[in-house]
């Protein structure tokens, strides 16, 4: 590790801050417990350099994936912190009696020219954890697979271990292994059905692809893999090699990300009855399930690539006149992926995860002869279909209706399922008394049924566009399904849903910002002021109010998905045939609107496949891209993956026990003081690695978060888990909790939970934004609407974790007595809204704030 620089001087620190005065005037402070502020930043990541404004970071703990920066001088702030005294400019004392020529240049280090009571700065840096290499461009084709995960988070609020919270989890588990299945039968539709069975088995089709001659019987003059059996044994390595590619990537993600152990007590530890389920030891670690979850959606995809195969060489042998043997051993493979579906499913209905304790053993039995059971049966399945049959051709279509249409009926009912048991868990729980849960605790069932949407669009975009390359003329070939057809014409109904929700709140949002300008005005004292100066800040909290409005835009896209998927599927079992020719004989305008339908829907579906493999293609290579994406998955990756094992690995699994680690043992090893400071979605991890640290640890903790989605985001969305209980709790667990907002950040928010007599309330007043509505003393140039970034900048942020410092040392006084200052902005006159003029003893003294907006302590 690289030491820090000696510094023999005796001037200031490099961002020009005094010190502090001791008691007797001579510069010298005795030595308190050291202070550390544990900074996380928010989605998109930072550099440690940034985040510590300093060009000179070395990493202290960690790895290349995330890990703890400092600055170069901070490395020994302890030593030196604790060494006794601190010298200051002036002053003939030494540190600890001894002439201390080096030490810490940082930010709260001890060292010449450093004031004892500021904090050490450090900054954990995880964004690597969800971009890094270009591998993680793959991950956009699990997406819906971290949407139906999401889903088994978003229960309502209700008492753990009862039977509507266990069915609940049952019927998301259920939903995501529909899924794995839906993805592997897509792939099986384009390889098996389109490819080998349709294109190589049509004269026409297989001329225009010269590839494929050898699989064709006229081509090959009769070629040994001519055969129907033999061309879907081949074909079917696709669809093998893509369920394998799953679980090894689960696999590895699982090692790096599942296997991180929290630091607490005993394994076998029960929580205390009231604690919250972010606090329990098994939460953030979720091994055993994932492990169990991956064995069986493995031989789920395994078994559902042998019955493709398998089903069609059992159809040809159960044909009257056909070989007893190969019927009698179709019909007990049959059997035999029967009973390999059900051993999946009962696995998948066993059980849940258990968060209560750390469970560290593994289904080995399970884990490896379930998948091995799988791949043997769909080794004796090949051999099978492979065996020679004489006269057996390809024509039409492979069973693939009856899967497709099977899969797409079971998720509806697993949905309203889903959405009745939520609903009656809302109900009992009476845990939402302001109404502050997204979609009356139906959040989890209408996100479930987005999932299963996209993974619909993903697999009938795939093949309709695969069909549509093979069959140039749009003749030669019988298609995709019915049914993917069918659910890609109502695809432009759905855009029309959306444009007509987007229209009304583009009006309402306008209206807003027209009704926002008088406040804007009156706040800032600014009348008549710069028209255009209120405009665009009474417009920036206008948008800002639109995340608040989203649960509303999410339930009309997934009941409108609802109805027009229920629709698609009686039209394709009812007519058999696309909407183009089932509308055939009716109305012009009917017949007219099928037919747009239809080719309006397959053009949209392959243009959202090619700027869906264009986006993947560009993170693969683009650095910046794979950090746009990166975002996507900060937000939808922060859960442990409790229903897919195969959606993107959770890297809180990795950051909570990291910040956890980091704040217990700094704690422990040097009894000092520690606020641990968040932004977005680093507000959200710290809050998780508070819950972890035990109590003792705890009350050394302090927790500023700013631009926070806890509540506005997590609370309404995720209300078993960050709802209104579980704050309080936290908010109680630790010693003190200060969040800042604005309101012109469309992500951040207040978290709404009031003070007691042990501490004051979480929420600061909001923040001014900008800091001046003009040109002032203060701000001599126009200051920027910041909106999500940059409140480091606020004096408000030196000021809170000030309070908070102070209130975490023994020898304070108690920080609740101090007064909470409202982050009033500048007057247009360059009046500071004090009351009266600030003179030197209070410019210098504690807890005053510069005008550059850092604490002068």
């Amino acid at each position: 590790m690289e030491r820090a620089q000696e510094r023999t001087d005796g001037r200031d620190d490099h961002d020009g801050r005094e010190g502090h005065r001791g008691p007797d005037g001579t510069g010298r402070t005795a030595a308190g417990p050291p202070a550390l502020e544990l900074l996380v930043h928010g989605v998109g990541g930072a550099t440690p350099e940034k985040m510590l404004n300093d060009p000179r970071t070395v990493r202290i703990t960690g790895d290349d994936t995330a890990a703890v920066f400092r600055r170069v001088d901070d490395v020994d702030a302890e030593t030196a912190r604790t060494a006794g005294y601190t010298e200051q400019p002036g002053s003939a004392e030494r540190t600890g009696g001894a002439q201390q020529q080096g030490g810490a240049g940082g930010a709260g280090a001890a060292g010449p020219g450093r004031a004892a009571d500021r904090p050490v700065p450090e900054a954990y840096v995880w964004c690597n954890l969800t971009s890094g290499n270009g591998t993680r461009a793959l991950w956009l084709l699990l997406l819906p697979f971290m949407v139906v995960n999401l889903a088994h988070w978003m229960r309502p609020a209700a008492r753990e271990r009862t039977p509507a919270v266990r069915l609940y989890g049952l019927l998301v588990r259920l939903a995501a292994l529909t899924l794995t299945v839906l993805l592997v039968a897509a792939a099986c539709e384009v390889a098996l059905d389109l490819t080998a069975w349709q294109c190589a088995g049509t004269a026409a089709c297989a001329e225009r692809h010269t590839w494929l001659t050898f699989l064709s019987p006229t081509g090959s003059d009769g070629g040994w893999w001519s055969m129907p059996g033999r061309r879907l044994t081949l074909a079917a390595l696709l669809p093998t090699a893509l369920t394998v590619l799953l679980w090894y990537l689960s696999h590895r993600t699982w090692r790096a990300y599942e296997s991180q152990v929290p630091p607490r007590g005993a394994p076998d530890e029960e929580d205390p009855p009231d604690t919250t389920t972010l606090a329990r030891p098994g939460f953030w670690y979720g091994r055993r399930l994932v492990a169990r979850l991956r064995a069986a959606h493995t031989a789920a995809g395994l078994l559902t690539v042998a019955a493709a195969v398998g089903s069609a060489a059992a159809r040809e042998d159960h044909e009257p006149g056909g070989p007893v043997p190969l019927d009698v051993l179709g019909r007990l493979l049959e059997a035999a992926i029967v009973l390999g579906v059900a051993a999946v499913v009962w696995v998948v209905c066993r059980r849940g995860r258990s968060e209560h304790r750390l469970d560290r053993r593994i289904d080995a039995q399970l884990v490896r002869r379930l998948p091995r059971a799988a791949l043997a049966l769909l080794a004796l399945t090949l051999v099978y279909a492979s065996w020679e049959r004489p006269g057996w051709t390809s024509s039409g279509r492979l069973p693939g209706d009856v899967t497709f249409g099977a899969l797409a009926l079971f998720q509806g009912v697993l949905v309203i399922a889903l959405a009745v048991v939520a609903a009656r868990l809302y109900r009992r729980a009476d845990a939402d008394p302001e109404g502050r849960s997204a979609l009356r605790g139906l959040g989890g069932p209408v996100v479930a049924m987005l999932a299963c949407a996209l993974g619909g669009v993903m697999s009938g975009g795939v093949a309709q566009r695969v069909s549509d390359w093979l069959d140039g003329t749009g003749t030669s070939l019988p298609g995709p399904p019915v049914l993917l057809t069918w659910q890609a014409s109502v695809i432009p109904l759905l855009l029309i849903v959306l444009l007509v929700v987007g229209a009304l709140l583009a009006r309402s949002t306008l209206r807003q910002a027209r009704a926002q300008r008088a406040a804007v005005a009156r706040e800032y004292g600014a009348d008549p002021g710069d028209p255009a100066r209120t405009q665009r800040i009474a417009r920036a909290r206008a948008m800002a109010a639109l995340t608040d409005r989203a649960p509303l835009l999410v339930g009309v896209v997934s009941g409108a998905t609802l109805l027009l998927g229920a629709g698609a599927l009686v039209g394709a079992f009812a007519t058999g045939r696309s909407p183009g020719r089932a509308a055939e004989g009716t109305h012009p305008f009917v017949h007219g609107a099928a037919q747009t339908g239809q080719a309006l829907g397959s053009w949209l579906i392959g243009l959202g496949f090619i700027l869906f493999v264009t986006w993947g293609r560009r993170a693969y290579k683009d650095a910046s891209a794979r950090r746009t994406i990166g975002i996507l998955w900060d937000v939808g990756t922060f859960w442990p993956r409790a229903a897919h094992p195969f959606a993107p690995p959770c890297y809180a699994e990795r950051a909570v026990p990291d910040l956890t680690w980091r704040m217990a043992s700094w704690t422990r090893a040097t009894g000092g003081r520690l606020v641990i400071s968040g932004h977005s979605q680093g507000s959200v991890l710290a809050a998780a690695a508070a819950w972890q640290l035990q109590p003792a640890d705890r009350r050394r903790v302090a927790l500023l978060t700013y631009g926070s989605p806890i509540e506005r985001l997590y609370g309404r969305w995720f209300p078993a888990h960050f709802g209104p209980a579980a704050l309080h709790a936290l908010h109680h667990d630790i010693d003190c909790w200060r969040n800042l907002h604005r309101p012109t950040d469309p992500i951040g928010g207040p978290v709404r939970v009031a003070g007691d007599d042990r501490a004051p309330a979480v929420d600061r007043a909001p923040l001014a934004d900008p800091l001046a509505y003009g040109r002032t003393p203060t701000h001599p140039l126009p200051s920027p609407i910041l909106g999500h970034s940059d409140y480091q900048a606020d004096p408000a942020f030196a000021e809170e974790r000030e309070r908070l410092l102070a209130r975490l040392r023994p020898d304070a006084p108690d920080a609740r007595e101090v007064p909470e200052q409202r982050a009033a902005p500048d007057s247009p006159d360059g009046v500071d809204g004090s009351d009266g003029p600030v003179g030197p003893e209070e410019s210098e003294g504690p807890g005053r704030q510069t005008s550059s907006g850092r604490s002068s302590v």
